[in-house]
C-alpha cells in the first residue's frame, strides 16, 4: 500500500478491524518511511459481477453510489446524516445481494430503495416515488401521497392503541 503522505510503499498494519457488519476490514497502517498514519478499507468485489438490467433491457455494471445519489437527492434538506444514507443504501445492497448474484432489474432496486424509504421518512419517500414512477399527470402523484398519509396515520394509531391495550399494574 502506497503512502498517501510520501509515497513510499513500506508501511505495517497497526490495527485491524471489521466493520459494516463484517462485510469491510479497517486497517490503520503507519508508514515505516515518513511515520505518519492512515486508514484504508478492504472490501469484497462482489459488485463487479452484478449488472442491473435497465427499463430498456439494455445491462450496466451495478454501481452502489448510483443508490447512494439517490437517496442523497430524496433526503436533500430532510434531518437525516450521511450515516443513515449509507445504512439505507447498505441494506438496499443487501436485499440485492441476497437475491441475486448475476444481474437484477432497476425496478427492483427502485422497489428496494422506496421500501427503506417509506419506513424510514415519508417525504424522502415522496420524492423518490416521484421520479422512479414517473407519474403521469398530479393525481398519481396525489394518489400517492395519499396512501403515504394513510399508512403514517394507521402507524400513529396502531402505536397509540398499544400504549392504551397495555394493562395497568394493580
Amino acid at each position: 500500500m502506497l503512502c498517501p503522505y510520501c509515497k513510499k510503499d513500506n508501511d505495517k498494519v497497526i490495527d485491524s478491524r471489521s466493520s459494516d457488519l463484517g462485510a469491510v476490514i479497517r486497517r490503520r497502517r503507519q508508514c515505516l518511511e515518513c511515520g505518519k498514519r492512515f486508514t484504508t478499507y478492504e472490501k469484497a468485489s462482489e459488485t463487479q459481477k452484478l449488472r442491473v438490467i435497465k427499463k430498456d433491457s439494455t445491462r450496466v455494471p451495478y454501481e452502489r453510489e448510483k443508490i447512494v445519489s439517490g437517496l442523497e437527492k430524496a433526503c436533500y434538506k430532510r434531518p437525516v446524516s450521511a450515516e443513515q444514507i449509507r445504512s439505507l443504501a447498505e441494506k438496499v445492497e443487501d436485499d440485492i445481494f441476497r437475491k441475486f448474484d448475476k444481474e437484477v432489474s432497476s425496478t427492483f432496486i427502485g422497489q428496494c430503495v422506496m421500501n427503506q424509504l417509506r419506513e424510514f421518512d415519508k417525504v424522502a419517500y415522496i420524492r423518490f416515488a416521484s421520479v422512479y414512477k414517473d407519474f403521469n399527470d398530479a393525481d398519481d402523484f396525489v394518489t400517492e401521497i395519499s396512501e403515504a398519509t394513510e399508512e403514517a396515520a394507521d402507524e400513529s394509531e396502531k402505536s397509540l392503541f398499544g400504549l392504551v391495550d397495555e394493562p395497568a399494574n394493580p
